[in-house]
């Protein structure tokens, strides 16, 4: 017998450790497979690379794979041939090259910069320079001379798909093509490139199951855009078998993330609960979330909706088919001679069906009523759509402009105008809004464990929606409406939170902006048909990229790129909150007119914050303040002194912006300590023993302590809670006597009222903390009224860190305008509370309804279209300094006229309610407004 049929019979089927070799800089991998089908069981050696290799590439340490197919089949097996993988750890000639570098001779790898051709180094320095210029892939194909096979080569950022190596095999499988050989080269400036050889598998073409390669490569182009922003989805073995389509499977993964938001299992007995109870009532709506989020929690967990969507392929299918006949653009010629993708082919040959058909469909296949209620949600899905960047040619992530109606009003009492999804294998998140024109920040929400995630991800629409809710009520004295986004990483991607906001932005910049670059961003399908600006800022983990938001808005050719984002750098005409401590002014405004109002002397104040001096409100609050702190919570523990923390080192951390784990421990008094997070059995001067220092951090603001005021400017929304607040009543007393709460929803709203009855003087975030959001509201309208050179000139801070003179005048103006509102808000609660006896948690809420009510109709009334009422309230309104610089006509000529609306509205609303409260006699706003009247 020949010696090659011979080891043709010893070979391992399949391969196994024999065939594998792992060093520390290069690995060997050798399989055999069959040319145009992913292997879903066996060594899987792709998934490997790309999980030990690739994934975790950075341009410091980071691989490249060569990988080879035989021309032939096997020796006795002529459907298998033999697979070879190299990886070998690059080693760059300058693994440090200056930002921005391109020319591959200086960021190449040694071997491939001694190996490659001058074709293939152009080919590669061209895709890099267009890699480094844009968010997403750059992928082009090119043939080769005297064959039908093609080279696809596609270039990205490093790090940012993760799985994609592996799954590329998977899409070009499902076209019934093989690779004769692959590449995979990293560069030293985080650009990573696949060189794909692909040709196709003999026969496959006759079955006329499949296009020919020349129509199927121009398809997979157009789907190489779509597997980057999801690369393992949650159906790929339905895509890995052929059983669906990429595009449907993708599909059904953004609806698997939506289903598990989104799906109505409350019940009927809820509803009923919901009609006996009164949404208004502030106890009432926090019983009613907490009984949701019980039965949320305990019906529908993710993977119990992944197992029913798994057992219904043919569902997807019919159910992609609706989705695709809206928003699938057909934009190539008829005369051409592919269609974009198979998908599509199959949209011209399946009956597409109406929505009663699917309901129908779904409720005869179905097998219990759990299935039907997950399947019909993809209907509620496909009919929210209005726009989305599902079919763009190049995008980062998906995203989805939804129409928010589907919401139960008996869920969610206060209406969204406007609803974005965006999804990306390393995040999900929204972004919502209260009204067209509205403001809010975008926070980045990590989670540290699976527990956590698990939690989060629950949670995170109705946490994105509560904090819409309160930037709504925070914003009444301002023309925006609230607004906030929310991103969720991904439990194995907590360290991506660049790359997910940059997807984030960019993603939802694609509904917002035209079609400009045909092939690039091609049109879409708007159901919504209206023109769309979002005012973003920045909030938790967001604070440093702000800056790159406002520049790619602008590269993207974003109109209002000046006003995209607020908390810049003010290089780019930004007032950051921090530097000139915007937020706290809010804060101390309540603080101080508690100290008035009560007649104590404000140095003997004994004090507890959480918050640190080296966050935005922790550090400015100790700078403004003059109390006596006895205990602050940060993020690396707790620090005690019942004598008073020593003030000159409090100053020094807040102005360094550094931790309490850095205070000089020889100046606390002998009763002071101070317990870090890390530590354990720490012994306190009292002689208790603390077992755990995360524990004792994470509870010390319930433990009985020596202070008489509480501000919380950090920390979890409802660190305080049903559960946890009777800690804080002793005999029907609170033990705070003042609270104010500077950190968003760090009360539940049923504990502020608890602790109220009890006699502390509480004031809640929705009032407190405004004075961000008035100066980023003034920074957007001090960019809508410059042009672009005034705004230079005037709001931005040159390279030698000086600023313009307007820039400090108007900063001051921001400052004085943030107290004065917080001072008329003080006032009007603390007069109502004397006169009525409600509690200040509610009348906050039952002013900012008021103002929210009076400006929309305000907006909307007669008195907008009397010309002189207008010029001269907006005269009063709009800030001084502006139109000393511009002239009020022309403010008038370049703030859009909706802005200008919201700015006659909110700011008529919110004086007259101050002034006369949320129940005015029958007279007081002729009253209010005969004042105003400009003279004949």
């Amino acid at each position: 017998m020949p010696q090659s049929r011979r080891l043709a019979r010893r070979r391992p089927a399949p391969w196994t450790s024999d065939s594998t070799k792992e060093a520390a800089e290069h690995a060997v991998y050798i399989d055999t497979s069959r040319p145009g089908v992913s292997a879903v069981g066996g060594p899987r050696y792709e998934q490997r690379i790309d999980e030990k290799y690739i994934d975790g590439s950075t341009p410091s340490n980071s691989y490249r794979v060569e990988t080879f197919r035989s021309a032939t089949s096997l020796p006795d097996d002529n459907q298998h041939q033999l697979r070879c993988y190299f990886v070998y750890k690059c080693h760059f000639n300058n693994p440090h090259p200056d930002p921005g570098e391109t020319n591959i001779e200086v960021i190449g790898e040694k071997r491939f910069l001694q190996k490659a051709t001058e074709n293939t180094k152009a080919i590669y320095q061209e895709i890099i320079s267009n890699a480094v210029a844009r968010s997403g892939p750059v992928i082009e194909m090119f043939e080769i001379e005297g064959s039908r096979e093609k080279r696809l080569v596609v270039a990205y950022r490093q790090g940012s798909a993760m799985g994609f190596f592996s799954a590329l095999s998977d899409l070009y499988h499902y076209y019934r093509l093989t690779s004769s050989r692959k590449y995979l080269e990293n560069f030293s400036n985080g650009i990573t490139v696949v060189s794909l050889y692909l040709r196709p598998i003999a026969g496959a073409e006759a079955s006329g199951r499949h296009p020919p390669i020349e129509a199927a490569i121009h398809q997979i182009m157009k789907e190489v855009s779509l597997l980057y922003c999801v690369p393992q989805n949650k159906f790929q073995s339905h895509f890995a078998s052929g059983r669906l389509s990429l595009q449907e499977t993708i599909y059904a993964h953004c609806v698997w993330v939506f289903v598990q938001q989104f799906l109505n299992r409350l019940g009927s007995e809820y509803t009923s609960l919901t009609a006996l109870l009164d949404s208004n009532n502030t106890v009432h709506a926090e019983l009613l979330s907490k009984i949701k989020k019980r039965l949320r929690t305990e019906t529908f967990t993710s993977d119990y909706i992944l197992e029913i969507i798994n057992k219904y392929p043919d569902l997807i299918h019919r159910l992609y088919l609706d989705f695709a006949n809206t928003h699938y653009v057909q934009t190539r010629a008829a005369g051409d001679d592919f269609l974009p993708t198979l998908s599509y082919l199959r949209l011209q040959v399946d009956e597409v069906l109406d929505s009663k058909q699917l309901k129908d469909l779904v409720s005869k296949t179905v097998v219990s009523e759990h299935d039907e209620m997950v399947m019909k949600s993809f209907l509620v899905f496909n009919n929210a759509v209005l726009k989305t960047n599902f079919y763009t040619p190049t995008k980062v992530a998906l995203s989805f402009r939804l129409n928010p109606d589907f919401l139960p009003t008996h869920e969610y009492p206060q209406p969204l105008y406007g609803m974005f999804l965006v999804i990306s294998s390393e995040f999900r998140g929204f972004h919502l809004r209260f009204r067209d024109i509205s403001r809010g920040g975008i926070r980045i929400v990590k989670s540290r464990d699976k527990e956590a995630y698990a939690i989060n991800a629950r949670s995170i629409f109705d946490e994105n929606y509560n904090l819409a809710n309160t930037q709504q009520r925070k914003n009444k004295d301002i023309p925006e409406g609230g607004a906030k986004g929310v991103i969720l990483l991904d439990v194995n991607h907590q360290d991506k939170a660049r790359v997910a906001f940059e997807k984030y932005i960019d993603s939802i910049l694609d509904l917002l902006l035209p079609p400009v670059s045909p092939g690039i961003k091609d049109p879409i399908v708007d159901l919504h048909g209206q023109d769309e600006i979002l005012f973003m800022g920045p909030d938790e983990n967001t604070a440093e990229l702000v800056d790159w938001a406002t520049m790619h808005a602008k590269q993207r050719g974003a109109p209002w790129w000046k006003s995209f984002f607020t908390g810049k750098n003010p290089k780019l005409g930004g007032i950051p909150h921090d530097t000139y401590g915007m937020t706290t002014l809010s804060i101390r405004q309540y603080v101080e007119g508690i100290y008035r109002k009560t007649g104590v002397d404000e140095t003997q104040i004994r004090k507890l914050q959480t918050g640190g001096p080296d966050g935005d409100l922790g550090s400015n609050e100790i700078l403004l303040g003059r109390e006596k702190y006895t205990a602050i919570v940060d993020g690396s523990g707790v620090i005690v002194d019942p004598q008073g923390l020593d003030r000159e080192e409090l100053l020094r951390l807040a102005k360094a912006r550094i931790m309490i784990s850095n205070f000089d421990m020889s100046k606390l008094s002998p009763e002071g300590y101070r317990v870090l997070v890390d530590d354990a059995n720490v012994t306190l001067p009292n002689g208790e023993v603390v077992h755990n220092g995360t524990v004792f951090r994470n509870t010390f603001h319930l433990r009985k302590g020596d202070y008489d005021i509480f501000v919380p400017c950090g920390g979890r929304p409802e660190s305080i809670n049903l559960a946890n607040v009777s800690k804080l009543i002793v005999d029907g007393k609170t033990t705070i006597p003042y609270l104010v709460e500077g950190a968003n929803l760090f009360l539940s709203q049923d504990c502020k009222l608890r602790l109220e009855k009890s006699g502390c003087v509480l004031f809640k975030d929705a009032s407190v903390n405004k004075g961000g959001v008035t100066s980023s509201s003034l920074e957007v309208l001090a960019s809508l009224s410059f042009d672009d050179k005034g705004f230079a000139e005037h709001m931005c801070i040159g390279e030698d860190g000086k600023a313009p003179e307007f820039y400090n005048a108007y900063v001051r103006e921001v400052q004085e305008t943030i107290k004065r509102n917080a001072t008329l808000e003080f006032e009007a609660i603390w007069r109502e509370h004397e006169l009525t006896g409600i509690p200040r948690s509610i009348l906050s809420d039952t002013l900012s309804v008021a103002i929210t009510k009076l400006d929309e109709e305000l907006q909307k009334s007669e008195l907008w279209d009397n010309l002189r009422l207008r010029k001269a309230v907006l005269g009063d309104a709009l800030p001084k300094l502006l139109q000393e610089k511009i002239g009020l006509d022309t403010l008038l000529e370049r703030v859009p006229d909706s802005y200008l609306r919201s700015i006659f509205g909110s700011y008529l609303a919110s004086r007259f309610v101050y002034q006369y409260g949320a129940t005015p006699g029958q007279f007081a706003f002729f009253d209010f407004m005969s004042k105003r009247m400009p003279k004949e």
